[in-house]
């Protein structure tokens, strides 16, 4: 066996948010349901938002096989492709429930729509305060946004995870839920039978969900970038 392996490896992406450690801390803090060293009320709200983009329909050229004994479900690698779509999703943090629509792209109209679907209906219409948490996407990206969110919803505040740290925003948690429980194998017909599907699942998810056991702190936070000023000096 070779001692050494040069084949394997592992990617990462190093911090280049010079205001990381605020922004992380900020989104930290909602999810402890804290605000600027105060605690939140129980009419404020936390919503985790983003995009899954380019969600594909894969109709199989041979219909899938069912498991069997001592063998796994088979699934043709040859398929049609039959267009692709995007699934955008607002999750409630503390509440664990999803509000989520199908759009044929991704942008900043289809992410309005998605803030308008939510914000119009109870508890988040009459709330004192809604906050968004999102990543630098290109459709909620930067101050802009932030004014366009205020201006049409004024309980609403988005709130920026750092750059390059979408791993801070929970719906990713629930959009790998979804990957591997509703879309894997990728055996569906048309988009038609692929946005009935991501809609049932959401139906059921928030029949049985609870919230998420989030355990990276503020805390772990400091430890993290510690270890990491330390690694940095040292290289």
């Amino acid at each position: 066996m070779d001692a050494i392996k040069p084949w394997q490896y592992q990617s990462w992406i190093f911090i280049t948010d010079p205001q990381f450690a605020t922004k992380a801390a900020r989104v930290l803090d909602l999810y402890d349901r804290k605000w600027q060293g105060h605690p939140l009320s129980d009419n404020d709200y936390v919503i985790s938002a983003d995009e899954k983009t380019s969600i594909q329909a894969r109709c199989r050229c041979h219909p899938s096989m069912p498991a069997g004994r001592s063998r796994m479900m088979r699934v043709s690698h040859d398929y049609d492709r039959g267009g692709a779509l995007a699934y955008l999703a607002a999750y409630d943090v503390h509440h664990a429930h999803v509000i989520g629509r199908c759009e044929p792209t991704t942008g900043i109209e289809p992410f309005t729509a998605l803030v308008t679907q939510v914000m119009t209906q109870e508890p988040y219409a009459s709330a004192d305060r809604v906050f968004w948490v999102v990543d630098n996407g290109s459709s909620h990206r930067g101050q802009k946004a932030i004014d366009r969110l205020a201006e049409q919803f004024p309980n609403a505040l988005m709130v920026h995870t750092p750059v390059h740290a979408s791993w801070l925003n929970q719906v990713e948690v629930y959009f790998s839920i979804i990957q591997r429980k509703a879309l894997c194998p990728n055996d569906i017909t048309n988009l038609d039978v692929l946005e009935q599907r991501l809609a049932r699942f959401e139906d059921r998810y928030n029949r049985a969900a609870k919230p998420f056991k989030w355990k990276f702190t503020t805390t772990d936070l400091v430890d993290l970038l510690t270890r990491l000023d330390t690694s940095t000096l040292a290289a």
